[in-house]
């Protein structure tokens, strides 16, 4: 008998531990979005006034889940307030925006720091001659669970203020690490984030290669580029370079490379140039 009621209690409590996640996350999705975090996003996040209605309500659910299941971390003696947890979540769910997704599941922490931070780098030559150095970073996306990113950059990005259609500028370091974090969604960050279908796979290939091969194009010869040339290192950085374009200057991605753009609004599911 006793062992019977020992059974039926941990079944309760095994399914207490299932339960309790979720009611948690459905309680903070249905709170109203406390107003003080509305006006942080209107402030630093100004794509945010230009959404319809419905976007801004997905945001900020969005918004709510990441705040609840991240946790953020203070580095190099930076004190994290609501101002920070707020603009880069916002930021980062842009990206989720309209997509059956789930919000960064891999993702666990977000570490913080002031300013530019140093991480160790080793290299290894052609000739197998192994050297270390430290090199100055803004943002960099992990896949052991984390997310590391440079305050003062963070609000440095325009956040999809880059509206003239002629401009150069929209780089978002958050765009960019989060952007890293969809990719490694697949198993491997290769520049092919996770999609369903091997139809959608090969339209993605088939673009992504041939606009790829330009961009490394226009590095050789110095050419100018909405694309940032920082994308020609590697496919991983093309995604991650295009994903900032395609939100921070749509119109100039959309007029002067219309095959990636169109790929990458069927992914994305959203057209950044309805929000300008």
């Amino acid at each position: 008998m006793a062992l019977t009621a020992l059974a039926v209690l941990l079944m309760l409590g095994s399914g207490l531990l299932f339960w309790w996640p979720k009611y948690r996350l459905q309680r903070a999705v249905a709170r109203p979005f406390p107003r003080r975090h509305a006006k942080i996003l209107h402030r630093n996040v100004p794509v945010y006034s230009r959404l319809p209605a419905d976007l801004q309500l997905q945001l900020k659910r969005l918004i709510q889940q990441f705040l609840l299941q991240k946790k953020f971390v203070g580095c190099g003696g930076l004190n994290i307030t609501d101002e920070i947890r707020v603009t880069i979540a916002g930021k980062a769910c842009l990206l989720l925006l309209n997509r059956p997704t789930l919000v960064y599941p891999k993702l666990s922490f977000v570490l913080v720091y002031p300013s530019a931070f140093i991480a160790p780098r080793t290299e290894v030559s052609a000739g197998g001659l192994v050297t270390q150095h430290d090199q100055a970073l803004l943002g960099e996306s992990w896949s052991d669970d984390r997310v590391i990113l440079a305050w003062d950059h963070v609000k440095r990005g325009t956040s999809g203020a880059a509206a003239d259609p002629g401009s150069h500028a929209g780089h978002d370091v958050v765009l960019h690490e989060f952007a890293h974090q969809l990719d490694s969604e697949s198993g491997s960050t290769n520049g092919a984030p996770y999609m369903a279908g091997k139809a959608r796979y090969a339209r993605w290939s088939a673009v992504f290669l041939r606009e790829f091969a330009l961009l490394q194009e226009a590095v050789r010869h110095q050419s100018a580029s909405v694309i940032d040339h920082y994308g020609a290192s590697s496919p991983a950085e093309f995604f991650a370079v295009t994903t900032e374009a395609f939100f921070e200057n749509s119109h100039a991605l959309a007029q002067q490379h219309p095959a990636l753009f169109a790929t990458l609004r069927e992914y994305y599911c959203v057209d950044p140039r309805e929000w300008h």
